[in-house]
């Protein structure tokens, strides 16, 4: 049986990238959102670990409606991506100060 510790160390290594990656990459939106994914997955690994070592359901259920929010995030994310890129001609960040006030 594999400890709790692991899931967490494991859990923490996820999270840590995926801010790492959100820091380093400003400019490409799709890692960007790959990131914000990746963030979202280490703190379900945590929700499932936990309720795993402590006998409940609740978290395992809360990672079903984390993982809905998250696809539903992706494909609209995605969409105002592709909108985006068709007006724009790029997913720089930077040159997308369309919005500016």
């Amino acid at each position: 049986m594999i400890p709790l510790s692991h899931f967490l160390i494991l859990g923490a290594i996820l999270f840590a990238i995926s801010v790492a990656g959100i820091f380093i990459n400003r400019k490409n939106m799709i890692i960007l959102l790959m990131c914000i994914e990746l963030m979202l997955l280490a703190v379900n690994l945590n929700f499932i670990a936990f309720s795993h070592y402590l006998g409940d359901m609740a978290g395992q259920v809360f990672v079903f409606f984390i993982l809905t929010v998250a696809a539903a995030e992706a494909a609209i994310g995605l969409a105002i991506l592709i909108t985006v890129f068709r007006n724009r001609r790029t997913i720089n960040v930077q040159e997308l100060d369309q919005m500016k006030g």
